[in-house]
């Protein structure tokens, strides 16, 4: 599984990157004005730290205008990915930048039919939002494994980025549905090292090593 890191904090990133726990970048208009930096500085500096697909996301509504403001945000590295809403304008603005070589992440994706519209208009990654879904009572993961079936049933070759991601196990769950990506905030990738044996494991063996006497080195 690819993780992606949802900030457009670069510290954070680079922290993550350095351990190689980063395949790519997520941002969306909310990050950007969390950042407090202008959206083509930051993402140029995000470009630059990671390998992997960085997604800048368009805010017009109207297909031509995402279109043009996608080609603008393609211009400031090659490894950015156009981040276009699931509406009807964004599915058109996809197939133009999907058939022109830009890489396309469609994003609020909240049904399996909109999945796979997506996956016929040529994008790159589709974005179920998990979280948001469990907020309303419906189990996000069910439409995890919805679009895998039928991303599986058709060979679309469509990568499944698990979004909107609040816990470790929305992580593991995906993971053993078998989303491709998934994309989540540096504190709860973090998190996923944390175990409470783990930390209480780790406290009875240093209070035995104390009782050594020892020291290492």
């Amino acid at each position: 599984m690819k993780f992606f890191v949802d900030t457009a904090d670069v510290a954070a990133i680079k922290e993550l990157n350095d351990l190689g726990m980063v395949d790519g970048v997520t941002t969306n208009p909310s990050l950007i004005l969390k950042s407090g930096r202008d959206i083509a500085e930051v993402t140029k500096e995000i470009c630059d730290l990671v390998d992997g697909p960085v997604s800048a996301e368009v805010v017009a509504e109207k297909a031509d205008d995402m279109i043009r403001e996608g080609k603008h945000l393609a211009k400031i590295a090659e490894n950015i990915t156009v981040k276009v809403p699931l509406t009807w304008d964004g599915l058109k603005a996809c197939r133009v930048l999907s058939d022109e070589g830009y890489m396309v992440n469609v994003t609020l994706c909240f049904s399996a039919a909109q999945a796979l519209l997506a996956a016929k208009a040529g994008a790159t990654f589709i974005s179920p939002f998990i979280g948001r879904l469990d907020d309303i009572n419906l189990d996000g993961m069910d439409l995890i494994a919805d679009i895998r079936e039928i991303y599986d049933n058709y060979g679309y070759e469509t990568e499944i980025l698990a979004a909107s991601i609040r816990s470790v196990s929305h992580i593991t769950d995906a993971a053993k549905i078998g989303a491709d990506v998934i994309t989540a905030p540096p504190s709860v990738i973090k998190a996923m090292a944390n175990h409470v044996l783990t930390d209480k494991g780790l406290a009875q063996f240093n209070a035995d090593w104390a009782q050594t006497g020892q020291k290492i080195g």
